[in-house]
């Protein structure tokens, strides 16, 4: 069935702003549904990653009204949820209250209201129809088949990648980096395995993807959702992004959705097929791979303790009579974590120009990092003859920096 989307405009139903509790909170939306319609099909839409309201998802709910669904948007809690704590199943809970609020609806039809899920919302939502019969079915956008860690590593070796980046820089931000923040506690829900869900879901899935996503890996997700449900309808658009917007590269995003993106959520809401059907998984640079966890001698607290000590030997050394190895050391250091901070903030994009794959800061830093090595043999060169402790102290330190750079990847190629 192929529904004329030159309908009337939708408008909001009469009384269309609802709330819902949950946990304590209360959450704030609207429901968006053509005027006068009964026994509708009803959507519940959860948000990706980050801050959200319910105006950043308006103009899809629209679209969605104008092809006879009732579709409820709400602001996103912020009470529990930030950068660094956040729990999907509170965010599935969140949901399925939305559910239970458009499900009472007069225009709604209780027995077909479903879910639809954006990117982070592509793990909350077949979570919040795996505990609840009353989701009729689950719609995804951008979805991942596999945790969260490995969808970010993934990601930001893309970015990084795209600005001309390799060896060493790219490896430091994409595994170890990302390993350390998972292993500090400040990357939540970064081992949520998504499979078991799937394979628990008995309603109908409508997973879509765009083949030139850069934020999900797709065509792993595609496989893992075939391999893990059991009745589902998978979509790809090939000229499309992570939120099926119009690209050229998966990075920009054109004016517009993909073509037939609406339109097939329309129909499918209307019909629910009953055989599954999948297209080809698009193709992938390459796989993603697993955030391993951190081996017991790369602790957060000792990489800490690590830091520390070198930022305490080598601001001895510029008081002790051996400079040169105090003032590489101290830049050296300093300046990685200038650039670290740099990459998690702005995934590369403020690191300046690129030479021979490394943006000109990292460049900088792997010749102090050189310049320290050296300085540290010619300290030990002159402890040796003079045995002094305050040589002893930023030799320690210059000792300990050697592996500390090679772990984050200063003293790599």
């Amino acid at each position: 069935m192929i529904l004329a989307v030159s309908a009337p405009p939708a408008s909001a139903a009469d009384g269309s702003d609802v709330t819902f509790t949950n946990g304590g909170v209360t959450l704030h939306g609207s429901v968006v549904a053509p005027p006068g319609g009964t026994k509708l099909p009803g959507l519940v839409m959860v948000h990706g990653s980050g801050e959200h309201s319910r105006e950043d998802y308006r103009d899809q709910a629209e679209a969605f009204a104008r092809q006879g669904i009732a579709t409820l948007i709400y602001d996103k809690r912020t009470e529990g949820y930030s950068q660094f704590s956040r729990s999907y199943s509170t965010l599935a809970d969140d949901a399925l209250a939305a559910v239970e609020a458009l499900r009472k609806r007069p225009e709604v039809d209780p027995s077909r209201v479903g879910v639809w899920g954006l990117s982070e919302g592509g793990w909350v939502a077949p979570l919040t129809a795996s505990r609840s019969a009353d989701v009729a079915f689950v719609v995804t956008l951008g979805a991942n088949g596999v945790e969260p860690s490995r969808q970010q590593a993934w990601a930001i070796e893309n970015q990084l990648r795209r600005l001309g980046m390799d060896g060493s820089m790219v490896r430091m931000a994409s595994s170890t980096m990302m390993r350390q923040l998972v292993g500090g506690g400040v990357f939540p829900e970064a081992y949520y395995d998504p499979v078991p869900v799937l394979k628990s879901l008995r309603q109908p899935v409508l997973g879509l993807w765009g083949a030139k996503d850069v934020l999900t890996p797709p065509g792993e997700a595609v496989r893992i959702f075939q391999e893990s449900l059991a009745h589902y309808t998978l979509r790809v658009f090939p000229d499309a992004q992570h939120q099926l917007r119009r690209t050229t590269d998966g990075y920009d995003k054109l004016p517009g959705y993909a073509p037939g993106y609406l339109e097939s959520v329309g129909t499918w809401v209307h019909d629910l097929p009953a055989a599954s059907s999948a297209d080809a998984p698009p193709a992938q640079d390459r796989q993603s791979t697993s955030v391993t966890p951190l081996a017991w001698y790369e602790s957060t607290w000792l990489q800490l303790a690590v830091l520390a000590f070198l930022l305490v030997a080598f601001g001895f050394g510029l008081r002790r009579g051996t400079r040169r190895l105090g003032v590489t050391g101290l830049l050296t250091v300093v300046g990685f974590l200038g650039v670290d901070v740099l990459i998690q903030v702005t995934m590369g994009r403020s690191l300046g120009p690129v030479v021979l794959g490394r943006p000109l800061p990292w460049l900088a830093l792997q010749l102090l990092a050189v310049g320290t090595v050296a300085a540290t043999i010619a300290t030990a060169v002159t402890w040796w003859r003079h045995r002094t402790p305050r040589l002893g102290v930023t030799l320690a330190g210059g000792v300990v920096f050697v592996p500390w750079a090679l772990y984050w990847g200063l003293l790599g190629i």
